[in-house]
């Protein structure tokens, strides 16, 4: 008799968000803090350090982006099925500065078959609207989380 794990959807969420955030050497260096995770949902936040600005003295669109990047990659691997961008784009509303904390709160418009689309809103520690990011997922071969037997 086989015994399975039966885990439900936010614990799923949650393990698939361990399991990446351990091998996500881009998200960790940058600072990033995981907030939350549940199924189709990423809530990422990030203080803007000093290198992190441009020649304007703002945050360089760059790491906004990484940032909202790295929300819509949690929030479509929430369902143990290997998930990547396939196509992004991104409109910036209002600099961000230096000491800001900025926080990517990303949820799913829809999923079906294999590609997914997600909505990224990135505000300041105020509350206000920097950018929006919109990002198109595809799925590809392999779990995030090892079969149980």
């Amino acid at each position: 008799m086989t015994n399975r794990l039966v885990l439900t959807a936010q614990e799923l969420a949650e393990a698939c968000a361990d399991a990446m955030w351990r091998e996500d050497n881009a998200t960790r260096h940058l600072g990033m803090v995981m907030e939350r995770v549940a199924p189709g949902t990423a809530v990422i936040s990030m203080i803007v350090k000093p290198e992190m600005t441009n020649g304007h003295g703002t945050c360089h669109g760059g790491y906004i982006f990484a940032l909202a990047d790295s929300a819509f990659a949690f929030a479509c691997n929430t369902y143990n099925q290997r998930t990547v961008g396939q196509h992004c784009s991104v409109t910036y509303i209002a600099p961000a500065f230096k000491g800001d904390r900025l926080t990517a709160s990303a949820r799913e418009v829809s999923r079906r078959g294999r590609g997914g689309i997600y909505d990224i809103n990135v505000t300041n520690q105020n509350g206000e609207h920097i950018a929006e990011f919109r990002g198109h997922s595809r799925t590809v071969k392999g779990t995030l989380l090892p079969e149980e037997a």
